[in-house]
């Protein structure tokens, strides 16, 4: 299957005209996920990097190999007549240019990319990152939505402020779309307000639904590595059901 849609009809999702029903994009792994997401009615996917990691049978954080996270989101995108973003962590140490050529190869119209080192656990220099960000804004020109992901409520102070702060450095960058990730449901009004920009949140299981992280300002709602661990719990229920019944003698 290819898909036709550009980055600038993908940007045009995040533009809704009632707040209580955002974007909202299922983080896949697999061409088996992604196609069960398409069939279930989904405009656009987005892949989780630690879900792919978990399927190839690496640990998160850029354990990865670049080339195999770039292989499996070129088979997700094949498998599925939908647009898909590609979540690809701190870009795996590549430069900006070839970071957006794997991206278009592959056929993603989008990428996430994060802002803080793995290796270390530590927030990146924001300056300096956005501009990095904003080599990969201009090698991508308008073929590319760019979510810039900011994890001060993972790593930093879980201010307002400086989630701000850096997403606005990130948005003069170049970025598209603002990702701060984890922050609470209660402080995204005022994230939304001063960004200027669509903001994703990440829903959480038991916590506010899509829906409800819509009214209260995020124009996309993703899942991270959730939605594939919930698979991974159902194959392992299954899989003791079998084994109680076929297995060890």
């Amino acid at each position: 299957m290819v898909d036709t849609t550009s980055a600038g009809e993908f940007l045009a999702l995040h533009d809704r005209t009632d707040p209580s029903d955002p974007l909202v994009l299922p983080n896949v792994w697999d061409a088996v996920s992604a196609r069960a997401f398409a069939d279930a009615g989904f405009p656009a996917l987005a892949t989780s990097s630690a879900a792919i990691a978990a399927v190839l049978g690496y640990e998160d954080g850029e354990d990865t190999p670049a080339d195999e996270m770039f292989a499996a989101v070129g088979r997700i995108v094949r498998a599925v007549d939908v647009p898909v973003t590609a979540d690809i962590e701190g870009g795996y140490g590549l430069a900006p240019v070839e970071i957006v050529e794997r991206l278009l190869d592959a056929g993603a119209v989008g990428c996430n990319l994060e802002d803080s080192d793995a290796a270390t656990g530590r927030l990146k220099d924001p300056e300096q990152h956005a501009e990095w960000l904003s080599e990969v804004s201009v090698a991508a020109g308008d073929r590319l939505v760019l979510n810039a992901r900011v994890d001060t409520f993972l790593y930093g102070d879980r201010s307002v402020e400086s989630a701000v702060r850096r997403g606005r450095l990130y948005i003069d960058a170049g970025a598209d779309v603002i990702y701060p990730i984890l922050a609470p449901e209660e402080l995204l009004p005022d994230l939304a307000t001063n960004l200027f920009k669509p903001v994703n949140a990440l829903y959480l299981p038991g916590a506010a639904s899509p829906g409800r992280l819509g009214s209260l300002g995020a124009a996309r709602v993703t899942f991270g590595g959730g939605l594939q661990q919930r698979a991974a719990s159902g194959l392992v229920d299954l899989a003791q059901e079998i084994g109680r019944a076929y297995g060890a003698r």
